[in-house]
Order: structure tokens, then C-alpha cells, then sequence
């Protein structure tokens, strides 16, 4: 089974695989990966945002790998509230016939520190790196993993969301 996925981020490529290795376990698991372009900012900031980066990069890559079985679109975000910002993920996936299904990896706050770095402009990875004094932390575990010791990974997390998204394809007579 070949799975194009839209990120040359290993973390994210490894959740991907991860997930559809849970999902279809007998299958051989192909993945293609390459890295294409959102149609949204480098820092989405809302859900709508958000959700319409990861559905461009499911059909973009898709376009890319036309031999595929399915394409993984993923794209990370933030929404802010009046009193908190939260990220999160938002995975679409689509199937070579089309079909589309998404979910949403789970949400946690963020500090006040990198929320404001955020409102002035940085990306997430880049504030995180600055707050935590780490490098390239993205292309690791993330904000999700400095702020709980690695307690969930960013691999977890998306890891969870591909597989939530993979509900309609595997059942697709109740979808």
C-alpha cells in the first residue's frame, strides 16, 4: 500500500506509518513523502486555517504521487482565546478514489511566553526553540513534547489523528 505523505518532517512521516501499520497490520506500507505547499500562512491561526492547510496538502501531494492508495495531509495551528492559545493538528486523508475523511489531534495551551512570540509573528517551532532554548525542536517532538517532558510526543499525537482519520476508509459502508 503506498501512503503519499505531504511533509519530509520524519516525526510526522513515522506517525503516518505507524498508523496505517495499526490499521491495515498484514499490508506492506510504502510511504512517499515530499514537502508541498499549504495554500495558508506559515502559522495558521485558526481552526478554519488550519483545516483547510492539511486538505490542500492531501490533494497536493496527491497530485504528486497519482500511483498512491492514499495521501496524509498534516498541518499544525493555533487558535487564540481570550484568556489562552491552544495548538493542535488538523489530518486529512484521502483515498485514491477520492474520498476524504479528517480529525483533529488533541489540544493543549501553550505558555503565555510563546503565545505572545506567536502575535509577534514567529512560527511555533521557532518560538518554542526560543522559550526552550532547544534547536529545530519541530523536526522532534514539538511544543507537545517540551511541555510534558515528552509525556505524549508529537509523534503520539499525530499518530492518533491519522488513525481516527482512517475511520471512514475502513469502514466505508457506514460512511
Amino acid at each position: 500500500m503506498k501512503i503519499a505523505v505531504s511533509s519530509i518532517n520524519p516525526v510526522k512521516i513515522e506517525a503516518v506509518r505507524a498508523a496505517f501499520k495499526k490499521i491495515f497490520p498484514e499490508r506492506e506500507i510504502e510511504i512517499l513523502s515530499a514537502k508541498v505547499k499549504s495554500g495558508v500562512s506559515d502559522k495558521p491561526m485558526s481552526e478554519e486555517e488550519t483545516l483547510q492547510g492539511a486538505l490542500n496538502r492531501a490533494m497536493e501531494v496527491f497530485e504528486k504521487f497519482h500511483d498512491a492508495d492514499f495521501s496524509v495531509g498534516i498541518e499544525g495551528g493555533v487558535h487564540f482565546y481570550e484568556e489562552r492559545t491552544d495548538a493542535f493538528a488538523w489530518v486529512v486523508i484521502q483515498s485514491k478514489s477520492g474520498k476524504i475523511a479528517k480529525s483533529k489531534t488533541s489540544t493543549f495551551a501553550l505558555p503565555k511566553k510563546i503565545s505572545n512570540l506567536l502575535k509577534d509573528g514567529y512560527e511555533l517551532g521557532t518560538a518554542d526553540d526560543m522559550v526552550f532554548k532547544q534547536n529545530n525542536s519541530k523536526q522532534k517532538n514539538g511544543a507537545v513534547g517540551l511541555l510534558t517532558q515528552n509525556a505524549v510526543t508529537r509523534k503520539e499525537l499525530y499518530n492518533q489523528a491519522v488513525v481516527l482519520a482512517l475511520i471512514p476508509h475502513v469502514n466505508r459502508e457506514l460512511y
